[in-house]
């Protein structure tokens, strides 16, 4: 069956910086088959200037000669809007198998959902639509959206894009945790006593604060990229590898997890104010360009996740992400409880750290176990050993666009959000958004590991992971 890929917003940042590449290492991989672009914009480009826009935007891969022409050969550009009208005029690029991408701000997705199906393309044939995250600001916007989608478009033929979802070792995550009898049975309640997700940036807002300012770390980065995190590191292991019954695990632990009233007690934001990042001084948030003086937009969020169910009851999951912290950091991490130190009770091993089996999700990709030995010499003296494997070191890794537009192109849906799972995600935040309406983020120099009212969402005995 030939497929083909239309792309809205086709001159748009988004489509040049990640999808444009990852279509052409994938053309490189030979993966793409006869696959034929369609790519649509509002401006008024000739075709020439438009692939030579292409051109520009994958010119750092490396490509010879001959891929990058058979990769260019494959747009075809058409000037237009959302209209049914203008869609319409697509239908000579279209195949048996059609994708649609919204490479388009969140607020056109149900414009372009409307003006496909009204166009009268997708009579005949297969058709997918592809959105982007953010899937809503709230619970109620996010459902707004769904009933808009759903109006024309079935659920299976909806792709939503999170791409946390195709990053090499967070797929790596299900594979080390069913895999390996050696790890699963130990990772529940009985052995471990905490898990922390986090992601860190030492990035400042940048260019993106017109998105950013009044959405923040909360909407920006927990309620998807996290979440997604949360839900693959607590499930249960699936009866088999299905992308339905692998979203309906996802799913169940949302709804596995203890509703809380007391906001304070379990959330806690910050903002960034001025330091030192890599020996650079930086700016505090509200002196960026572009920010309001009396903004109240949080650039860190924290929240502790109580799952009841049998695996991980009294178990809690903490979560934070900000920026313009101390390192750039992305991981999951287990720390197993303590064992019993009767054994060693005149010895260092009485105090010993406890386990901890990190994956790291950014570069260096890996998994490091955390183990007591002894120290070498006369004294019984303990020390921390790490057990280390990379990550694909030395293989040729591919980009979680790539990973995920392969997916779409075969219509496998597993590493895509279904609506039920946003929805879920969104009954957990909203009230933590509601009561951060009011009052304002505890400030937090930049470089540092973010604000002290984190500290107060943790158990007795426990404490963050440092990110410097």
């Amino acid at each position: 069956m030939n497929t083909s890929m239309v792309v809205f917003g086709a001159t748009g940042d988004l489509a040049h910086r990640l999808l444009y590449p990852a279509l052409a290492r994938l053309d490189g991989l030979e993966r793409l088959d006869d696959l034929m672009i369609a790519a649509t914009g509002l401006e008024k480009w000739s075709s020439d200037r438009f692939v030579g826009s292409v051109a520009e935007s994958v010119a750092g891969l490396g490509l010879g000669p001959t891929e990058q022409r058979r990769f260019l050969e494959r747009f075809t550009y058409y000037q237009g809007d959302l209209s049914p009208e203008a869609v319409a005029g697509l239908e000579p690029s279209l195949a048996d198998s059609n994708v649609y991408y919204l490479a388009l701000p969140p607020g056109l997705f149900p414009k372009a959902a409307r003006g496909i199906a009204d166009s009268g393309i997708t009579r005949t044939g297969e058709h997918r639509l592809v959105v982007e995250k953010p899937f809503g600001t709230s619970g109620e916007s996010a459902a707004l959206l769904e009933a808009e989608l759903h109006e024309f478009w079935a659920e299976e033929q909806i792709f939503r894009i999170d791409h946390f979802l195709g990053k090499e070792t967070v797929q790596n995550l299900s594979v080390l945790r069913f895999a390996n009898r050696v790890i699963e049975p130990l990772l529940c309640a009985t052995h471990v006593d905490q898990v922390q997700i986090t992601v860190a940036e030492t990035l400042g807002v940048e260019d993106r604060y017109r998105y950013y300012d009044g959405i923040g770390a909360m909407r920006d980065m927990i309620q998807n990229h996290l979440m997604q995190l949360f839900c693959l590191a607590a499930m249960d292991a699936p009866a088999a590898w299905d992308a339905e019954i692998l979203r309906d695990h996802k799913v169940e632990v949302l709804r596995s997890v203890r509703p809380d009233a007391q906001v304070a007690g379990w959330a806690a934001r910050g903002q960034y104010s001025a330091g030192v990042i890599d020996g650079v001084d930086v700016p505090s948030y509200l002196e960026e360009p572009g920010i309001e003086p009396n903004s109240t937009t949080e650039t860190f969020a924290a929240v502790r996740l109580q799952v009841d169910n049998w695996r991980w009851q009294g178990v809690p999951f903490y979560l934070r992400s900000g920026k313009r912290l101390g390192s750039k950091l992305s991981e999951i991490a287990y720390r197993f409880r303590e064992p019993p130190t009767q054994l060693f009770a005149e010895t260092s091993l009485a105090t010993a750290e406890p386990n901890w089996l990190v994956l790291r999700l950014n570069d260096p990709e890996g998994i490091d176990l955390t183990v007591q030995t002894k120290a070498p010499g006369l004294e019984m003296v303990a020390e921390p050993s790490r057990l280390h494997a990379d990550y694909g070191s030395g293989e040729e890794t591919v980009s979680a666009y790539e990973q995920l537009l392969l997916d779409i192109l075969e219509g496998d849906h597993t590493p895509f959000l279904r609506c039920d799972e946003v929805a879920a995600a969104w009954r957990l935040l909203d009230p933590v958004l509601e009561a951060w309406r009011s009052g304002r983020a505890e400030s937090y120099p930049s470089g540092s590991d973010g604000p002290t009212s984190a500290d107060s969402i943790l158990l007795d005995g426990h404490r963050w992971r440092p990110i410097g």
